[in-house]
């Protein structure tokens, strides 16, 4: 995807989050965590600062998975994945940065259907 329809899409992914959330548009971050709560599989509940940088540490890990970066090893004794890195992530520039993890973002909830109006049978967001 070109950079203006990576930033159209990553707009209505935002606008879609903060709909089903009654909140405001979140940013990478919040975007982060959330992809994070939902690869933990636990649900919602109260999580540590410690555990909000783990979750965030799950999306990223998940997100650089599609691209070959990183490859699941297992799960520990309390459900929470751990991943190994497995290929080099080249030295991004800031924005080459944001745009990679804005379209990994996209494609990941379009995989659970809340991208460009299509809903999935049963997302868990």
């Amino acid at each position: 995807m070109k950079p203006a329809e990576i930033n159209l899409k990553w707009s209505a992914l935002q606008q879609r989050i903060a709909d089903e959330f009654d909140n405001e548009k979140p940013d990478l971050k919040v975007m982060l965590f959330l992809i994070g709560v939902q690869e933990l599989g636990q649900g919602p509940r109260k999580f540590s600062k410690r555990q909000k940088e783990e979750l965030m540490h799950i999306a990223n890990c998940k997100l650089f998975s599609k691209m070959g970066f990183y490859e699941l090893e297992g799960l520990d004794q309390d459900g929470w994945p751990h991943w190994k890195r497995v290929g080099v992530i080249p030295n991004y520039t800031l924005l080459e940065q944001e745009m990679v993890l804005k379209s990994l973002m996209i494609d990941y909830f379009q995989e659970l259907g809340m991208v460009d109006g299509e809903e999935a049978d049963n997302p868990q967001l």
